[in-house]
């Protein structure tokens, strides 16, 4: 119901082009909150249809990236010094990564079954469906905790112990890591290409 918008946008400024460019817009508006409403939906539909390629896919990418983690085996100095404007956007892209989020979707919608899930996962269920207001809550204090712990660690490093400490005891955990990397990623291969339906 814009178009008495579009039709007041063409009187006040007197010309036909401020009403075709004012249903542009409210076309455009239209669209994107019709996108923002169907496509999650859209989107768990084909994750769902292509759940194994997406699975063998992912097991794959993770294995070549433990693989040229263990090849290159330089820290990047990037890392080091991540100006504060692009700290919120890191930390986003790395929770989004490594699946902070998504991985209490299936429970949020309701696809696990409740003789598969233990106590923690049957409570964290019960409560993100009780409202949007309680999962918003499981998320604050799930940050809340987490930048507890780790701002306490931070602290207490930062203040007692300093940057010579870190940079004579640091052990360099990248070869663990990129080797994880490639176990988890060759476990997760053979569990899929062996349940083949």
């Amino acid at each position: 119901m814009g178009w008495p918008l579009a039709v007041s946008a063409g009187l006040l400024d007197k010309s036909p082009r401020a009403l075709f460019r004012a249903l542009w817009a409210l076309a455009a508006g239209h669209l994107l909150a019709t996108l923002l409403v169907l496509l999650p939906f859209a989107l768990l539909l084909v994750l769902a249809e292509w759940q194994r390629s997406i699975q063998i896919g992912a097991s794959l990418l993770v294995i070549g990236f433990g693989v040229y983690r263990l090849i290159d085996r330089r820290h990047p100095r990037a890392l080091a010094r991540i100006p504060q404007t692009q700290l919120a956007l890191w930390s986003s892209a790395v929770a989004i990564a490594h699946g902070a989020a998504l991985m209490l979707v299936p429970i949020y919608l309701g696809l696990c079954q409740a003789f598969e899930l233990d106590a923690g996962h049957e409570a964290a269920g019960a409560l993100m469906k009780a409202s949007l207001g309680m999962a918003v809550l499981v998320s604050l204090v799930h940050v809340a905790a987490m930048i507890g712990a780790g701002g306490c660690l931070a602290w207490l490093v930062y203040r007692y112990l300093g940057l010579r400490f870190v940079s004579r005891s640091w052990f360099n955990l990248d070869m663990i890591w990129a080797a994880s990397l490639v176990l988890v990623g060759a476990v997760a291969l053979a569990f899929n290409l062996s349940s083949r339906q």
